[in-house]
This record gives C-alpha cells, structure tokens and sequence, in this order.
C-alpha cells in the first residue's frame, strides 16, 4: 500500500467517522470529544505508523483521553 492510498483510506476514514457521529445527538459533549478524538488519533496513529495495529490502537487510546480531557 503506498502513501497516497494510505492517505485516501485515513479520510474516508475520518469521513465515516464523521458521518457515523453525527448520527449520536444524544450523546453528551464529553462523550462526544472521546470518540472524536479516539478516531482522530487512530487515523494519526495509522498514519505515522504505516498501519500498524500496535500504532493504530496506541494512537486511539491517546486521542481518546486527551478528547475526554478537553471537554472538562
């Protein structure tokens, strides 16, 4: 997989995630920041890690406290 198809899978990635959350009005803000930031950190993680399901998961577990800890 080259770096331009990489790219192309983070944003529809990203854009299915998107989608999907907006799906969850009911959800609170908090809620709602940890699973933003849980997807965005997965892309990142994704990314910089060229796939890696070990820098996939670490990237999702940090995104998702720092998005729990923003909306204190």
């Amino acid at each position: 997989m080259n770096l331009t198809s990489k790219k192309m899978a983070a944003a529809v990635l990203a854009v299915t995630l998107a989608m999907s959350l907006s799906a969850c009005s009911n959800w609170s803000n908090r809620d709602r920041n940890t699973a933003l930031g849980a997807g965005a950190g997965a892309i990142g993680g994704a990314v910089l890690s060229d796939g890696s399901a070990l820098g996939t998961l670490g990237g999702a577990a940090v995104g998702g406290v720092i998005g729990h800890q923003v909306s204190k």
